[in-house]
């Protein structure tokens, strides 16, 4: 059995600010990076521990270069830089019997969620996808859907969770945390979330036969709520795009791998409008 996890960050245990998981910061970032890789090497331990053999970990925090090798074990192979075409489910194939998502955080305009975004907060106000509010773990599933690779665990804090529960119900789910609003978090010791993340990698090895690729119906609609009119300025200018708002696009397609790297274009478009003058 091989499997596949995405790493993100924002979910990791004691994480509440954005200087803690910003590469450019010298101070916090270094220690919260290591917290980091330490709960995907306890997703990786008790997945192999029960039973799992082939592991591939995909970067998937900010410029994608955060997940330390020397906390991996020697054999793990990971994806690691930005720019990827699919973005935080880089490298996802049938190959794959079940995916983890560690460090994940929810989706922008959640109450109580750690750092709250949906891939990009100065760009991005909402998504949804035939009528579904997503987060990245929604969005980020459904892509992996395509090939029949349920995602089977979820760490991050508790709104987090709850989210994707609510489209997942099938996942283990990790809560490292409970927000207190945007910027604080009531949270377990890094060393106890660690413990929770292997033991729940193990459970979800374990209840393979129990979970299920996760998929939107087609046609599949789009839509995006911009930060600013001007992202959607830039947006609604490549094909395939229709402005329907001020805000807001629209973008369908029968095949969901369309639509994913039609989202990942528009945000990296949209976000070069910030810029613009």
């Amino acid at each position: 059995m091989n499997v596949y996890i995405s790493a993100d960050m924002e979910g990791t245990a004691a994480v509440s600010s954005w200087t803690q998981v910003d590469p450019k910061n010298t101070t916090e970032y270094p220690y919260y990076r290591r917290l980091m890789s330490l709960e995907v090497r306890a997703a990786i331990d008790g997945a192999r521990e029960a039973g799992a053999k082939g592991v591939l970990v995909n970067d998937s925090h900010s410029a994608m270069r955060n997940v330390l090798w020397d906390e991996l074990p020697d054999d793990v192979r990971m994806i690691y830089g930005n720019r990827k075409p699919f973005s935080m489910t880089e490298g996802v194939s049938p190959e794959f019997a079940l995916a983890f998502f560690t460090g994940y955080h929810a989706g922008i305009g959640s109450l109580d969620g750690t750092l709250d975004h949906t891939y990009t907060p100065d760009t991005i106000y909402d998504v949804r996808i035939n009528g579904v509010r997503c987060n990245e773990a929604v969005m980020n599933a459904a892509l992996l859907g395509v090939y029949g690779v349920p995602v089977a665990l979820v760490s991050g804090d508790r709104t987090t969770i709850e989210q994707t529960r609510s489209q997942l119900p099938w996942i283990v789910g990790i809560t490292t945390k409970e927000s207190i609003g945007r910027f604080a978090v009531n949270s377990l010791s890094p060393h106890q979330a660690q413990r929770c993340i292997r033991e729940g990698a193990g459970e979800a090895v374990r209840r393979a036969a129990e979970m299920r690729p996760y998929a939107f119906v087609a046609p599949i609609v789009l839509e995006i709520d911009f930060a600013g009119t001007q992202n959607a300025d830039f947006v609604e200018l490549m094909p395939g795009f229709e402005r329907v708002g001020g805000r807001t696009t629209r973008f369908v397609h029968d095949d969901y791998r369309i639509v994913f790297r039609a989202f990942v274009a528009a945000f990296r478009l949209g976000a070069a409008a910030n810029a613009a003058v």
